[in-house]
């Protein structure tokens, strides 16, 4: 299995500025991340910045970074001008990690590959994990995905699909199916993802993966095999993370 993890990382983030490089257990977040991916079977780990705060705190340490554009809407777009600068053929794996995951699994990381090196005919893989009994699927934040009897996704959704009929939602059965946001690519998908407009499913969700969708490309999904910590995007996601690291 041969693939490279790509890293977005912007310093701007409206609800915790700064945040690839705020503190945890004693050094920046995106370090962190950075150590999950290394622990990975990733033969290279880059880290895609447009900020030169996080690209020096990156390289003190010996991490590659790559300055990307500082146009981009998402960070499909920041790793496919990755892609584009590394050169890399059409039919390299790329495994997109997100910056504000420092507790994500290695294992994860490699099954995402792995899935994508063994569905030919499937451009992007990702994963999901069941809901808990304790958990709100009408949450919006929550992404939902169905998928057909292949595991090709069908549809992505802040909606609780598929929608039940009873008087209660079901919540916590294994029909609803939290969407997390790690992929891998073919790299050729990241070079026609760019030049594909915002459709409108994807306007009307604000989820990216549907423009793939609308577009025909194949989007194969399994079951996480390890348990994914929330990753930080609040204050209190920060001081879980932090809570979780120390212990």
């Amino acid at each position: 299995m041969s693939f490279i993890v790509v890293i977005p990382a912007r310093y701007q983030s409206t609800r915790l500025p700064g945040k690839p490089l705020l503190d945890i257990g004693g050094k920046p977040m995106i370090h962190h991340v950075v150590d999950k991916a290394r622990s990975s079977k990733a033969d290279a780990v880059y880290v895609a910045t447009d900020d030169e705060r996080i690209s020096e705190s990156c390289k003190a340490l010996g991490i590659e970074v790559i300055m990307t554009s500082s146009q981009h809407r998402s960070g499909t777009d920041r790793i496919e001008e990755v892609a584009r600068l590394l050169e890399l053929p059409d039919e390299a794996i790329v495994v997109n990690v997100q910056g504000d995951e420092p507790l994500i699994p290695p294992e994860v990381i490699n099954q995402v590959a792995g899935d994508i090196e063994n569905h030919v005919d499937a451009q992007i893989c990702t994963l999901y994990e069941d809901f808990a009994s304790e958990e709100d699927v009408t949450n919006p934040n929550s992404v939902k995905v169905v998928a057909d009897d292949a595991g090709y996704a069908l549809y992505f959704s802040r909606a609780p699909i598929p929608f039940s009929r009873a008087d209660e939602l079901a919540v916590g059965q294994t029909a609803y199916k939290r969407h997390v946001g790690i992929y891998s690519y073919r790299v050729k998908v990241l070079h026609d993802f760019v030049s594909w407009p915002q459709g409108e499913l994807e306007s009307l969700e604000h989820l990216e993966q549907l423009r793939a969708l609308e577009n025909n490309a194949r989007i194969h999904v399994q079951k996480a095999c390890a348990i994914i910590p929330p990753g930080v995007d609040t204050e209190d996601d920060l001081e879980l993370a932090r809570a979780l690291m120390s212990e």
